[in-house]
């Protein structure tokens, strides 16, 4: 194949790229089960241990824009095209005009602006593309780094869920979230990224 000029490409910026999970993703899927504290912060509970049979099913199902769970599911990758973690845009609601993003970056990558950079990808599509209003997200309590992230996205803290998870033997908040086109526009003009 020939080579790809990414320079105009929509899906990257200067750190990363999004592109459709690939069924040979299965092996970054399945190491990544092991790290608990991520996973627990992920989906706010314990899972049982990852399996090979389960994270090649996971891309299989999710290979190439195929999910049929309503998320559109991306690999996040840096420049030199290794996969560092995923993201997904989910609980659209068209009608009025809200939606959510989960996302993921491997251990040996955070810290780095990784996941800061995939958002704003993610986000400049919801919003500009999409027609999509609001993202609306949680960060669970003692998350510091995704809560310093939303910061970073211009996102304002809107409220607390109180204890509404129990992990760990105790119960823990939701830190809500929220961030409108209008405010990630602005926020990107400050930024120097939008005209």
């Amino acid at each position: 194949m020939r080579e790809i000029d990414y320079s105009d490409y929509f899906w990257q910026d200067d750190k990363v790229r999004l592109r459709a999970i690939q069924v040979e993703d299965w092996e970054s899927c399945y190491i990544n089960g092991f790290d608990t504290p991520a996973r627990r912060l992920l989906e706010c509970a314990i899972e049982l241990p990852p399996t090979i049979t389960g994270a090649k099913k996971f891309t299989e199902e999710n290979a190439d824009f195929s999910s049929t769970n309503r998320r559109i599911m991306f690999t996040i990758e840096n420049l030199n095209t290794e996969s560092i973690g995923g993201i997904n845009l989910n609980s659209i609601d068209e009608r009025n005009g809200t939606f959510s993003i989960g996302i993921v970056i491997d251990k040996q990558y955070r810290g780095k602006g990784y996941g800061t950079s995939a958002m704003k990808i993610l986000l400049k599509y919801a919003f500009l593309e999409r027609r999509l209003n609001k993202f609306n997200d949680y960060v669970l309590e003692g998350n510091e780094a995704s809560a310093k992230m939303m910061k970073k996205l211009g996102c304002v803290q809107e409220g607390v869920r109180r204890q509404v998870v129990y992990i760990n033997g105790q119960y823990l908040d939701f830190i809500l979230f929220g961030l409108t086109k209008d405010e990630f526009i602005e926020k990107q003009k400050e930024d120097g990224l939008f005209n």
